[in-house]
């Protein structure tokens, strides 16, 4: 037994990519949780047994993992980039 268990949320959600959108949502808001580990977020229809991965995942060569969505097509990161991109610099 390695002490891990999964909890099952089921959602009402128009398709796949809402799917994982809601998932990617509710993994992060709860991250900061040591028991909970993000990069391992599946998502599958009701009543069928393929799981879809939410995050990328990958390992960085600073040890991290990949934070960005499973079919990113840009390069793997270990930080989401700010948003909007330019946030640092708008007038408060």
């Amino acid at each position: 037994m390695t002490g891990r268990y999964v909890v099952h949320l089921p959602v009402s959600v128009a398709d796949l990519a809402r799917a994982k959108m809601l998932a990617r949502t509710a993994a992060r808001s709860l991250a900061f949780l040591a028991h909970v580990d993000p990069g391992e977020t599946t998502v599958s229809a009701e009543d069928e047994g393929v799981r879809h991965r939410v995050f990328c995942d990958n390992r960085l060569d600073s040890g991290r993992r990949c934070v960005l969505r499973a079919d990113h097509e840009t390069p793997c990161t270990s930080r989401l980039p700010r948003w909007p991109p330019n946030a640092a610099r708008l007038p408060r």
